[in-house]
């Protein structure tokens, strides 16, 4: 089953992304679910926010992985949003 988490990151924290983006991106290959993923940006073209498409079992399957991205335990997110979601084209 698909998921896309959607998160927006902490005003003012690119840096706390930065820090730990080394982390989160050893995350998401050690874990295999990501199909596919990607800063969103804002109007600078600045990171702010995360857009990530899981393959798991399940929504507690989605959940426990965002909880232990290291972006999460950094408390870089604002906002997230785990929706189940399915694939048509690509």
């Amino acid at each position: 089953m698909r998921f896309a988490l959607i998160a927006k990151d902490k005003p003012g924290a690119l840096q706390t992304r930065m820090d730990n983006r080394e982390a989160h991106l050893a995350y998401v290959a050690e874990t295999g679910v990501v199909e596919m993923a990607g800063p969103i940006l804002d109007e600078n073209e600045q990171m702010c926010g995360s857009l990530i498409i899981l393959e798991v079992a399940d929504l507690a399957a989605a959940q426990d992985w965002a909880n232990n991205d290291p972006y999460a335990k950094a408390g870089l997110f604002g906002d997230v949003t785990l929706r189940a979601w399915k694939k048509v084209i690509g």
